[in-house]
């Protein structure tokens, strides 16, 4: 279902994803309003859900996590009990960032964040444990050049 936005909804938007711990005082200031429709255009984008879970964007390198992997998976294994057994695997590792099933050669591909090159191997070696999989293909970062949550609006 597509929820219908309008310019005052996006600058909102625009203005929450930039920051979202601003005061819906300076939003409005922000976006021309007051106060009030602000709060009821936040309040009715949520019930849509249009807007979602409020987070906080943690620094990696500063907890630690230096190793940023791309993984990327092939299986010949397609039946429901596996996938259910495989996404329960991801969901339960918290290094799992992203994980997308893919149209073409590879099935899958994870973000995975963890210390060091040991650190993915012990997520590798469990994640294998837990279930098959016919091929794994680890890619390691050297940088991020780009990285945003912000949609275009």
């Amino acid at each position: 279902m597509t929820v219908r936005i309008d310019e005052t909804d996006r600058k909102i938007l625009a203005a929450l994803q930039r920051d979202a711990s601003q005061s819906l005082d300076d939003i409005a200031r922000e976006v021309g309003s007051s106060k009030t429709p602000v709060w009821n255009r936040i309040r009715k984008m949520r019930e849509a859900g249009v807007i979602g879970q409020h987070t906080v964007v943690l620094d990696a390198d500063a907890l630690g996590l230096e190793a940023c992997f791309f993984v990327l998976i092939r299986t010949s294994e397609h039946e429901a009990e596996w996938q259910a057994k495989f996404l329960k695997a991801l969901r339960d590792r918290p290094e799992v960032q992203e994980a997308h099933r893919l149209a073409g050669d590879i099935d899958y591909i994870l973000k995975v964040r963890v210390e060091n090159a040991r650190a993915y191997d012990r997520f590798y070696q469990a994640l294998i444990s837990e279930v098959r999989v016919h091929n794994v293909t680890a890619l390691l970062s050297m940088e991020q050049i780009k990285s945003t949550t912000m949609l275009p609006l």
